[in-house]
């Protein structure tokens, strides 16, 4: 973005707007259907984009389409808004970018909204992969741009995806009345099991309450995943990204 940013912590008109406004708009990318992620290089923020108005929020989605980086914009309303905030957590997000009459104002997330500590029940295990999440998001929006991508850069983010991919904990939905996993298709016709970085987006795929969560380690994952399937596809709903099982027979 062009414009001067200031910082908005101590704006409190700004603030006390946004949290009374009855709608926002934010830049979605097409390449993750999720909201579009810049890492500033000045500070190292992982920012999101709002807007109070439709016509700002559409400037800037023409002005990234000019540069080739294909996004949308989605309207947000009232009741929307503290769910939204709260995925920005578990997407790795710690910073919005606010328009706000001509001017762009920096938040950042955890001054804005404070999350409560996730409650740790006897027998439940709180599952979160916000530097998978965050990582996958800028890889994405780099490799399905529909330009060529950058390799390097494309290569140094396949790295750090896969190696905070094999540290992970992940949701695998079962059927409710079962030990049967929900298989899907990808375009050229490979099978494989869905798993998701977060219970936001298990609930996403799981709206009709089909499925219950069990939580698997990543190395453990070959296990669990049916033989014919040749790998897990991260977040189906959003990321959408294949990924091959370590340990998995590749002749499937």
């Amino acid at each position: 973005m062009s414009e001067e940013i200031r910082n908005a912590e101590g704006d409190v008109a700004l603030l006390n707007r946004l949290r009374t406004v009855s709608e926002l708009y934010v830049i979605m990318s097409a390449c993750t259907r999720e909201p579009y992620v810049e890492c500033d290089p000045e500070t190292f923020d992982d920012e999101v984009f709002l807007y109070f108005k439709k016509e700002d929020g559409e400037a800037q989605v023409k002005s990234l389409s000019e540069r080739q980086i294909p996004v949308g914009l989605a309207k947000l309303e009232q009741q929307q808004m503290l769910p939204f905030y709260t995925s920005l957590y578990t997407m790795g997000v710690n910073a919005v970018m606010v328009s706000e009459e001509g001017h762009v104002f920096r938040i950042q997330l955890s001054s804005y909204v404070k999350r409560k500590e996730p409650e740790q029940k006897e027998g439940k295990v709180w599952v979160e992969n916000p530097e998978l999440h965050l990582t996958a998001l800028y890889y994405m929006q780099e490799i399905r741009r529909g330009v060529k991508p950058d390799e390097e850069k494309t290569k140094e983010l396949q790295e750090e995806l896969l190696a905070h991919f094999g540290k992970g904990k992940y949701v695998v939905p079962m059927q409710q009345d079962g030990n049967q996993v929900p298989l899907v298709k990808v375009k050229n016709g490979d099978t494989y099991q869905p798993v998701f970085t977060d219970i936001l987006e298990f609930q996403k795929f799981n709206k009709n309450n089909e499925f219950r969560g069990m939580v698997v380690e990543a190395g453990k994952l070959p296990q669990v995943v049916p033989q014919e399937a040749r790998g897990v596809v991260l977040n189906l709903l959003g990321l959408n990204l294949p990924l091959p099982l370590v340990g998995r027979d590749q002749q499937n």
